[in-house]
Formats: C-alpha cells, structure tokens, sequence
C-alpha cells in the first residue's frame, strides 16, 4: 500500500500511522521482487520509487478513474520519469477520447508545466473499455462502478495465486448493480471505499463515496474472505481511524489500510 488517503493528501503528524498519501497500491505476482501492475497514481506512487532501489519501473498503471487524487503522483513518480522507463498507462475509456488526451485535461498547460508526451521512456496511453483484459500478466475486470463526476472503473485482478476487488471510489447507497456484486463475489480481498461514518451519510451521498458500514455490509453480501477499508478522509486522524478500527476488531475479516501495509493473497502479494 503506497497511497490509503481519498480527496486530497494529508501531511502533519496526525496522520503519520496510517499515512497522508492519496491512492496508490503495487501488485506483485508470487514471486516477482517488483511489481508489474500499480492502481491508482495517487501521490503514494512517487514512493514507488523508494521500492524499486534505483531500478526504472516497467509494467502498468491502471487508475480507476481521473480526478486528481488519484492521478496527482504521476509527473513526480522518477522510477518512471526515465529514459530506461517502459510504462503502459490505462484510463476509463469516456467521451470518445484517446487515453492520452484523458489524461493531458489536468495535466498540460496551463494546468501543470508538462502534458503526458513529457514523460521520458516508453510511456502508452490507454483508454480502458468495461470487460475483461491482459495487463502485465494478470487478468484484469474493469466494470463501472457508479462515483460522482466521471466514468470510475472497479477492478478485480486476478492471478493463478488469488483474487482482489479495488473499488477505492464507490457510492453504495445509490444501489450497487449486479455487475459489481459479480466482481466483489467471493474474491479474496477487498479494497473499498470507505471515507466516511454513517453519522457522516449525508456528506457521504454527496460525495458519491461509502461509509465504513457499507463497504462491510457489501463484502458481507458478496463473500469476499477479507475487507480493507480504504480511501481515508483527509480529515480523518490516526486517533480517529483507529477509534473506527476498535470497534470493528472482533471481525478478523476486516482491518483499515495503512501506508506501508503489504496484503498476502494466497502465495502472492498486494
């Protein structure tokens, strides 16, 4: 786990036990010692970086969707920004557009110094349809999931080791389709959104994210063997989320995700 904050990143020392970095997290497959695949290129990703050892990063990134808290690591991830980098970068596919040109609408000018050809190495852009995919060795379910402003993406990833479902971005309560009961069902871990507390609902419905509450009662429906709460409100202190966490501490099935946090999936890792 490189990046466990939603909205915005959260520096200070309130925020240091579960980290202040917006949404980022490597797969490995069982028994690589770097990953190939990274979801979300949150501000956590420039921490990859860290990770590789001076090695330049080649394989995918797969964001979920485009706002900025899930794409703001990108211009500043080195491991990438390199001429030996090899980097295939994927996007929801939406308004007809090339997967380069998603991604230049916040970053270019006059928004940022940079557009996407600014990147050095062997950088693709991709716009992702619904369905299922090859990505770096793994097999890759995008389905739409319903958030507020933009097409957003859930994936489930899978390989011969396991299964996870990342839907760090999801409103619940606005009904969840059949189609997202079928990528969570039964998979070995969740990743969910998970940013607010039902005292917080109405917040949390304009949003367009989930409480604590519905990310478990929807792992609960679809069987999935474990649930990280993710996507952390920026708001949300270490003290807090750890008050959240102790009053779910009986359920062994369920834990809130941690900067720095690595997930076993069968033989394999998250």
């Amino acid at each position: 786990m490189l990046g466990v904050r939603g909205s915005t990143p959260a520096p200070g020392p309130e925020f240091v036990r579960y980290g202040g970095h917006t949404s980022c997290v490597a797969v490995y497959h069982d028994g690589e010692d770097q990953p190939s695949l990274v979801l979300d290129a949150g501000t956590g990703l420039r921490d990859l970086t860290k990770v590789l050892g001076g090695a330049p990063y080649r394989g995918s990134i797969v964001v979920s969707h485009l706002h900025w808290d899930h794409v703001q690591g990108l211009p500043f991830f080195v491991a990438g920004d390199r001429p030996d980098a090899e980097v295939a970068f994927y996007v929801p596919a939406q308004n007809a557009r090339t997967g380069r040109d998603l991604l230049a609408a916040a970053m270019a000018p006059p928004n940022f110094p940079i557009t996407p050809e600014g990147l050095q190495g062997a950088w693709s852009f991709h716009a992702l349809e619904a369905g299922y995919h090859q990505i770096a060795g793994f097999r890759v379910r995008a389905t739409e999931v319903r958030h507020k402003g933009g097409r957003t993406f859930g994936y489930r990833i899978s390989d011969e080791s396991g299964s996870i479902a990342y839907l760090p971005d999801h409103i619940t309560s606005a009904g969840v389709s059949n189609e997202v009961k079928d990528l969570v069902h039964d998979v070995d871990v969740l990743l969910h959104d998970a940013q607010f507390v039902e005292k917080e609902r109405a917040l949390s419905d304009a949003y367009g994210h989930s409480t604590v509450d519905d990310a478990i009662a929807l792992a609960q429906e679809c069987g999935a063997r474990r649930l990280v709460c993710f996507h952390h409100g920026p708001a949300r202190t270490d003290d807090a989320l750890d008050a959240i966490a102790e009053l779910h501490a009986d359920d062994a099935s369920v834990c809130f995700a941690k900067q720095g946090d690595i997930v076993v999936v069968g033989r394999g890792q998250v």
